[in-house]
C-alpha cells in the first residue's frame, strides 16, 4: 500500500481509503462490515471515512466498534459533519457552531477515539456565515479534537474562500472530497487547478462510479441480484443516473484495456482516479472483504499514457465533464 501526502501538511494518508457510507449500519450486517474494516487493515490500508449522517450514527459506530483494539497513531479516521442527525430539530444539521461543536463529540464518543484526524465540512451551508464556520472549526482544532480540518463537494470559490479564512485563523485547509471517477470528471476545469494551487487534495468517493465501472451491470440485461442497483434502502436510488444502456456500453468498451494490463474493471477505475496528482485518497467502499482486496490491489498502479487516451476514447461523451455542476450539491437551504 503506497500512501501520499494529504494537501500541504505533513500527514500521509494510505492511497486506499474504506469508506463506510450506504454500507456500515444499512446495507450488510455488522459482522460483516467488521470484517471488512479487518480485511482492510490487513491489506495496509490505514484511512478510514465516515459519516456523522451515515445510517444517521450509526456507521459511526459500526466504524468504531471495527477499529477496537488497533493502534490508533496507525490510523488516519476522517468524519463529516453537515448532514442531519439526530431527530431533525433545526439545529441538527447545517455548519453552525453549535452543530459543529455538539457533532464533533458525538463523532469521537461514537468512533471511540480522542480525536480525529481529518474533520471534514459535508457540504457548504449557505445559511451560515462562512466565518462563523471556519471559527467552529479552529476552536475543534486548538481543542485537540482534530488535527486536519476538509471540505466536501465545495465549489472552487468556496473553497478559495474557507482556505483564506483558515489561514488567517491559524489552522490548515487541507482537502476537498468530491465525486470522482471516469465518469463524473466535474472537478478537474476549476475545483482541482485552484485546490493545486493552494495546497488543497482531493479525497475522491466513488470511484468504481458506485460499481457501474465493475462492468457488472450490462446493458439490456437485467440487474444482477444483490447488486447496489437493486438496494432499496438508498443504493438502487443512487445509482439510477447510471443505469443507461448508452452508459453501460460505454464500459464494456474498457473490459479489453483492463484486460491487457492484467487488472480488473475496479482496479482499473482506482488507479484511474490515481493517476491524478491532486488526488491524495481514492475511497472505496465493500459488502464483501474480497472486493477490499481487490481494489486495495490499484495502488501503486500506473497506467500508461497511451491507456488513457484510449479511456477517454472508449467513453466518448458520456463523461460528465460540467463544472457547474459542483456548485449544485448543496442544498440552498439546511436538510432539516
Amino acid at each position: 500500500m503506497r500512501h501520499r501526502y494529504l494537501g500541504n501538511s505533513g500527514l500521509k494518508v494510505s492511497e486506499i481509503c474504506f469508506g463506510n457510507w450506504l454500507t456500515h449500519g444499512s446495507q450488510i450486517e455488522n459482522e460483516t462490515a467488521i470484517s471488512c474494516v479487518r480485511t482492510a487493515l490487513d491489506v495496509g490500508i490505514s484511512s478510514f471515512d465516515t459519516a456523522d449522517g451515515y445510517a444517521n450514527t450509526v456507521a459511526e459506530k459500526v466504524l468504531g466498534k471495527a477499529l477496537k483494539g488497533q493502534r490508533r497513531e496507525s490510523l488516519e479516521i476522517f468524519t463529516k459533519v453537515y448532514w442531519p442527525t439526530g431527530p431533525m430539530g433545526p439545529n441538527d444539521c447545517g455548519l453552525s457552531r453549535k452543530h459543529i461543536m455538539e457533532s464533533i463529540n458525538g463523532s469521537l464518543k461514537r468512533l471511540k477515539t480522542d480525536y480525529v484526524d481529518l474533520y471534514q465540512a459535508h457540504r457548504y451551508d449557505h445559511e451560515t456565515p462562512l466565518e462563523e464556520t471556519m471559527q467552529a472549526f479552529a476552536d475543534v482544532v486548538r481543542q485537540g479534537k482534530a488535527l486536519y480540518i476538509g471540505v466536501s463537494e465545495w465549489d472552487a470559490a468556496q473553497i478559495r474562500e474557507a482556505h483564506k479564512l483558515a489561514s488567517q485563523l491559524g489552522f490548515q485547509l487541507v482537502s476537498n472530497q468530491p465525486q470522482y471517477s471516469m465518469l463524473w470528471r466535474v472537478i478537474e476545469e476549476w475545483v482541482v487547478p485552484t485546490s493545486a494551487e493552494l495546497g488543497v487534495s482531493q479525497v475522491c468517493w466513488s470511484p468504481v462510479a458506485q460499481g457501474v465501472l465493475t462492468g457488472k451491470y450490462l446493458p439490456g440485461q437485467p440487474l444482477p441480484a444483490n447488486s447496489r442497483a437493486t438496494d432499496s434502502k438508498g443504493g438502487a436510488a443512487m445509482i439510477k443516473r447510471l443505469m443507461d444502456d448508452e452508459v453501460l456500453t460505454a464500459v464494456q468498451r474498457l473490459v479489453p484495456l483492463a484486460e491487457e494490463l492484467d487488472l480488473t474493471m475496479a482496479q482499473l477505475a482506482v488507479a484511474w482516479v490515481l493517476q491524478n496528482p491532486n488526488v491524495a485518497t481514492a475511497i472505496i467502499g465493500a459488502s464483501k472483504p474480497k472486493q477490499v482486496v481487490e481494489n486495495a490491489a490499484a495502488s501503486g498502479v500506473q497506467l500508461p499514457a497511451d491507456v488513457m487516451r484510449r479511456i477517454d476514447e472508449s467513453l466518448g461523451d458520456v463523461v460528465v465533464r460540467n463544472p457547474m455542476l459542483t456548485a449544485q450539491r448543496s442544498p440552498q437551504q439546511r436538510p432539516c
